[in-house]
């Protein structure tokens, strides 16, 4: 019988870990909130909250509960609505990864799971799981700290063909969003690509529009709401997990078998 794992979390990251995973033939159950605000919303299964069920390159992610669970895992993955995690005490999994990519712990707990992983800052490796992975872009991305933790959050992008700060929008008020240029548009510098309650939202850079929060969401005043590549040759990668979640899956996936081989020692 396969192994399960939960993973906390079906944003983009989160998403490539899970489908590394389910690769590996283990049996992946992902835990959403209610109204999940993705922005590369065409590579995460958090979209299957909305959709009932969501496809990422050819792995489908399917909404269910706790009654049609197992029938769910025997098609795919299985997305529950469990911010808490009340989930892990049923199904007793063999690891717990955290990737909600939060830069702090949500109620994350080293004694939740015989493995649990850490993804990103606000893990402490020994003290809240037994593994943390690095999320920062660079020559560490994807390294697994067995003591210690990631670097601390650096509250600025990794750079992508030069730009770093003016990729990433975000909300210059609160209120709901209005989406005018959605995911793969491609845009000019100071171009509308949203508005805030009537507010106009422009463009800092001209590329092509990599992530856009979901139309009528309501957005607190300096959240992430929207992304743009600027690389706008690179169309197709708005439908492909990351270079920079491949990694991180990576790491997530060699820290599980290493744990668990010490683990059947």
């Amino acid at each position: 019988m396969k192994e399960t794992i939960i993973v906390r979390g079906a944003g983009d990251l989160a998403t490539g870990i899970i489908a590394k995973l389910h690769n590996a033939n283990f049996n992946v159950i992902a835990l959403e909130t209610s109204q999940p605000t993705s922005i590369r919303r065409y590579v995460s299964f958090s979209e299957a909250i909305y959709n009932n069920q969501f496809e990422v390159e050819g792995i489908k992610a399917t909404l269910c509960t706790s009654s049609n669970l197992e029938k769910t895992l025997s098609q795919g993955i299985a997305l529950l609505i469990d911010p808490k995690a009340e989930l892990i005490d049923q199904i007793k999994p063999l690891a717990v990864v955290d990737a909600i990519i939060a830069k702090r712990n949500i109620v994350t707990r080293i004694n939740m799971a015989p493995i649990v992983i850490g993804v990103g800052p606000g893990f402490e490796s020994t003290v809240d799981c037994h593994a943390v992975i690095e999320t920062k872009r660079g020559h560490d991305l994807g390294r697994i700290y067995y003591q210690g933790c990631a670097y601390p959050d650096t509250k600025i992008p990794g750079n992508v063909a030069g730009y770093t700060i003016e990729r990433v929008i975000k909300a210059p008020i609160s209120g709901e969003l209005k989406v005018i240029k959605d995911i793969t548009s491609i845009v000019d510098k100071d171009e509308i690509i949203l508005t805030i309650d009537g507010v106009e939202v422009k463009a800092q850079i001209p590329g092509l529009i990599r992530g856009m929060i979901r139309d009528k969401t309501f957005v607190k005043k300096g959240m992430k709401i929207a992304d743009i590549d600027p690389r706008v040759e690179e169309k197709d990668n708005c439908y492909k997990i990351s270079d920079k979640a491949r990694c991180i899956a990576g790491g997530v996936l060699e820290a599980i078998l290493k744990l668990r081989s010490e683990i059947n020692e």
